[in-house]
């Protein structure tokens, strides 16, 4: 960005800049070079005003929620990283139709934060996302799911802000889920997710999250960083047991390795950079496509430059 558009946005934006920070320190993975400029949006109103500025003066923008299904290259990104925090948090629950109720959830709020507030109210539906990290905002961007559910079984309706700075509502009937996916306008931001959740037993609901949050303790290395699973399930497969019959379980390059735990993971040892990662994602999708003839479509997000 240049000198002049720094000194405009310093004008136009109330919330906080930060400048050539690295953004491994943002991401659950902890690779990753500097973000150019990271903006903190004080609220609604302030994240229009920076988009029509971007907009205007043709940046590029990557919004940034918990940085959970995250890869940084190691030169970082240009432009600007929208980290929507303090400004973007809230949860409200309203009684729907019938005996559903709708829990509306700013996106910046962190699902396990979702999740205890259904728990606390009663509210079933939520228990299959126990665990897995990330924004509320984020888990609907990338479809999130695990034990035979995902976010599209329960969103009712976005808000999103589009690239003109307008705000509009997206009922569930205009969205296009996919595996691990939800498509949305270009440049689009997701600001408040609706989902719909039914009164249920107290008891069971504890059960349920607690039995899924132990699944993941023993059966994923929560202890290293990860960016969470690496692939997408092929049809009829499971990457993670593809991977391992391949031979690459604990394989390693530089310090990022294929977890000795769960084979659809790679964490990062200590100091991986995110050429480590991304050379051992090319390696396992060459090794695994030459055993197998399958083709592993990576679940993760890579962003930046080399």
């Amino acid at each position: 960005m240049k000198d002049y558009q720094k000194t405009r946005l310093r004008k136009i934006f109330r919330g906080n800049l930060l400048f050539n920070i690295l953004l491994k320190d943002f991401v659950s993975f902890r690779v990753g070079g500097p973000a150019e400029i990271i903006a903190f949006p004080q609220d609604q109103e302030d994240l229009i005003r920076l988009i029509l500025f971007l907009r205007e003066e043709k940046i590029s923008f990557l919004v940034l929620g918990e940085g959970t299904n995250l890869v940084v290259r190691d030169k970082g990104v240009k432009g600007v990283v929208i980290k929507l925090s303090s400004g973007f948090l809230g949860i409200e629950i309203a009684k729907g139709k019938e005996e559903e109720f709708y829990v509306s959830s700013k996106a910046g709020e962190r699902l396990w934060h979702l999740i205890e507030t259904a728990f606390q109210y009663c509210l079933t539906g939520l228990e299959f996302a126990s665990g897995i990290p990330g924004s509320v905002g984020g888990a609907v961007v990338m479809n999130a799911g695990a034990y035979g559910g995902e976010m599209k079984d329960i969103v009712h309706s976005l808000t999103i802000l589009v690239s003109d700075g307008s705000v509009r509502q997206v009922e569930k009937e205009a969205l296009r889920f996919s595996y691990r996916r939800l498509e949305l306008p270009a440049d689009a931001i997701v600001l408040t997710v609706e989902v719909a959740l039914r009164p249920g037993n107290k008891e069971k609901i504890a059960h349920d999250i607690k039995t899924n949050l132990a699944k993941r303790k023993k059966n994923q290395p929560l202890e290293l960083p990860s960016a969470g699973s690496v692939f997408k399930n092929p049809p009829g497969f499971y990457a993670g047991q593809l991977i391992e019959e391949s031979g690459l379980k604990g394989y390693q390059v530089g310090e990022a390795q294929i977890s000795e735990r769960h084979a659809n993971f790679i964490v990062n040892c200590g100091k991986a950079t995110a050429h480590d990662v991304l050379d051992l994602i090319a390696l396992v999708q060459e090794k695994v496509w030459q055993e197998k003839g399958i083709k592993l479509e990576p679940e993760i997000r890579v962003v930046g430059e080399g």
